[in-house]
């Protein structure tokens, strides 16, 4: 379980394939603090340790189903990815309960900079009915925002300077994929109307 608060960025220093799945070489400071076994989410993707290289770097596998629902199978070296490692229970909430389960990517349609801070458009891929709504929680790589000015197709978040500076939002263009993670509770709320129970 995360919080969508990102702790730091990590950047792919390799991408091997074994077999079907994807092998993930991240440098990152975190890499010291790490354990073989330990969840880490990796653009809101929950990913687990499988090996700590050296000081500086981990390694973790991801499946097909991650590399193909996520914007993980899209990365390349030298890529940034946003980091955050597992809750600690006990500690502050500062984001919003995120599982690190990747509901679908969406486009960046545009961005524009606004009078210190930035305002990011995405258009969602997949048809409506979304789990979303209108000033609700969204986590975009990883990241727990707001959404606001909510379509059928598309809805907006606006990004501060802190966050704009320590996360892959600031190397983000137009066009490119996020992973999208839609709040739990209007997931499960989504799934009991629309279910015969």
């Amino acid at each position: 379980m995360f919080t969508g608060i990102v702790e730091t960025l990590g950047v792919i220093a390799e991408i091997n394939t074994v077999k079907d799945n994807g092998v993930f070489t991240i440098t990152s400071h975190l890499a010291a603090e790490l354990q073989v076994d330990q969840s880490v989410s990796h653009n809101g993707v929950c990913l687990t340790v499988s090996s700590l290289v050296n000081p500086d770097r981990y390694q973790v596998v991801a499946v097909p189903e991650t590399l193909q629902r996520s914007n993980l199978g899209t990365l390349k070296k030298g890529d940034l990815v946003n980091l955050e490692r597992a809750m600690v229970l006990g500690g502050r909430l500062d984001g919003h309960l995120v599982q690190g389960h990747v509901d679908q990517t969406a486009a960046c349609k545009s961005i524009r900079e606004l009078g210190g801070s930035w305002e990011f458009v995405f258009e969602l891929e997949k048809e409506p009915p979304h789990p979303i709504v209108e000033k609700g929680s969204v986590c975009v790589n990883g990241v727990s925002l707001t959404c606001y000015n909510l379509t059928k197709t598309t809805f907006q978040v606006s990004i501060i300077p802190y966050t704009y500076e320590n996360t892959n939002f600031k190397g983000l263009k137009q066009g490119q994929r996020v992973n999208l993670e839609f709040d739990m509770i209007g997931k499960y709320v989504q799934a009991l109307m629309s279910s015969d129970c």
